[in-house]
């Protein structure tokens, strides 16, 4: 069913990313002429939403929120819903009731190649995008209505350290003045203080965290053996929970070392890469010990603290993921790539399809010019430049997002009518 086309637009939002960005967006919204509202679950969420006079409160338990979402859809006469991933009960509920009222949804999420862009969809993203069922043949016939260079990312911009502090700051909120909210619910497995606490200790130990991981990162480069990276995810993140054949991230360690003691040769080694964000709450460093030791190779098994990934990738023999978007840098850089989840590059292209012991043994490269074509079709439709969490990169973002929310076409849409806006080409940083 198409949306509505009445004659005011009215953006409901949901729950964004940590920070001001939502109210941001909201404010240039309006200024565009549209009606916006804010739906709050917590008091970080009304922190981060200044306006009184269009932010809706929800108090009430998790189980009364499709009839009270029916409620505010109707009196607002809502034609749009916005939000930030699709897989949390709050933003899935409000999916399916838009779906039966024929309702935009415009889904932000981290960028499939973050951290210099973000991406924006209609409907869905990671494994319910479009891109899912999108073949790169369909992709290069849509992109001869374009005529634009691939866009290069700036040799220096990134936002970690604010998306970790308002990472703190939003569940300090929740934690410390959450009073008037009793009925909310975390849509994470462990409670908000224990979220704080892990938010504060990563940021305390971020400098201690950088030395380990030079000194892991400098052993591995001068180590003189080849290696395969494995590149891990956060075990709570809904493209690990949702679109991925394994329930925790020691049943994905097991899988992988399992494979390449079976398949690698004897002289290569394999370097564990864990997530930027990874804050402990899953042991992972003493699992890959366990069963490294378990499976006999111990020696040859490393384990590095988050941080940049080029340095590693750059001699790299291969890698293996989940679905991490990081694997969109090993592609670009035509390394071999197993995955095991359901993600938006793996198509059959670029992704190996050989068991992974044999992967490990000796896998093809992905074919890089289909590579080329496909990361330019997503720079052109899906990927805004910019970020959530710097006040830089939001400036950034907004310069596109509005346009592109505004518009009646999705972006995918967009470039196969011809109807796409220019897109920003990212200023190199030197």
């Amino acid at each position: 069913m198409k949306s509505p086309e009445p004659s005011k637009r009215v953006f409901v939002f949901l729950q964004g990313p940590h920070g001001p960005f939502f109210h941001r967006l909201g404010r240039m919204l309006s200024r565009a002429g549209v009606d916006v509202w804010r739906v709050g679950f917590n008091m970080g969420d009304r922190m981060f939403w200044p306006g009184r006079h269009n932010f809706i409160a929800y108090r009430d338990a998790p189980d009364a929120w499709p009839a009270a979402l029916e409620k505010i859809l109707t009196d607002k006469s809502a034609t749009d819903i916005v939000l930030y991933g699709d897989t949390r009960p709050i933003h899935t509920a409000a999916v399916e009731a838009a779906r039966a009222r024929g309702l935009r949804v415009h889904v932000f999420e981290e960028g499939y190649m973050r951290p210099y862009w973000v991406t924006y969809e209609r409907g869905g993203a990671n494994g319910h995008s479009r891109l899912m069922d999108l073949e790169v043949q369909t992709m290069r016939r849509d992109l001869e209505n374009s005529d634009m260079d691939t866009a290069l990312p700036p040799a220096s911009w990134g936002d970690m350290r604010q998306h970790i502090f308002y990472g703190a700051l939003y569940h300090g909120f929740v934690l410390l003045m959450n009073r008037g909210y009793r009925g909310f619910k975390p849509h994470r497995s462990i409670t908000v203080r224990k979220e704080f606490a892990l938010y504060l200790q990563r940021l305390v130990l971020m400098p201690a965290q950088a030395v380990d991981r030079r000194i892991a990162t400098w052993r591995i480069r001068h180590g003189g053996f080849p290696y395969h990276l494995a590149l891990l995810q956060l075990e709570h993140d809904s493209s690990f929970q949702m679109h991925s054949p394994f329930a925790s991230m020691t049943e994905f360690l097991e899988t992988v070392i399992d494979g390449f003691a079976k398949g690698a040769p004897q002289h290569h080694h394999l370097v564990v890469k864990a997530h930027p964000l990874e804050d402990g709450r899953v042991p992972v460093r003493r699992e890959l010990k366990r069963l490294a030791r378990a499976y006999g190779v111990a020696k040859r098994v490393h384990y590095v603290r988050g941080g940049k990934l080029a340095q590693l990738l750059d001699e790299a023999r291969s890698a293996v993921t989940v679905n991490s978007t990081a694997a969109q840098q090993v592609l670009w850089r035509g390394i071999p790539l197993k995955t095991f989840g359901e993600a938006v590059y793996a198509k059959p292209e670029f992704v190996s399809t050989k068991p992974l012991k044999d992967f490990f043994a000796g896998a093809e490269r992905p074919d890089r010019k289909a590579y080329r074509d496909y990361r330019r079709y997503l720079l052109e439709t899906s990927q805004i430049a910019g970020g959530f969490y710097s006040a830089r990169g939001r400036r950034q973002l907004l310069r596109q997002a509005v346009d592109m929310m505004l518009s009646p076409d999705d972006p995918y849409d967009a470039l196969r009518t011809g109807t796409a806006a220019p897109r920003q080409q990212l200023r190199l940083v030197t």
